[in-house]
């Protein structure tokens, strides 16, 4: 059972620290109320494929990682129960 915690712990730290670095390199979503009122259009073509570029993906990864954060957080705190 000792293996299995160690395997977890290590696979825990990965996930931080990838966790840390993609939220750190991502930058700020512009949309704020300043693009209302300035009319700011969110029908062209970048924001329909934003799920395709380099942006999106690392939107998608930070997600994925997210939420592996938080199953491996409850899954370690039930083998140190």
């Amino acid at each position: 059972m000792d293996i299995v915690k160690n395997i977890l712990l290590v696979i825990y730290v990965i996930v931080t620290f990838a966790l840390i670095v993609l939220t750190l390199i991502q930058t700020k979503d512009g949309s704020s109320a300043s693009g209302t009122i300035t009319g700011s259009s969110t029908n062209n073509f970048y924001n329909q494929n934003k799920g395709r570029t380099k942006e999106g993906r690392m939107k998608r990864w930070t997600i994925a990682l997210g939420i592996a954060f938080a199953v491996l957080a409850v899954a370690l705190s039930i083998f140190y129960i």
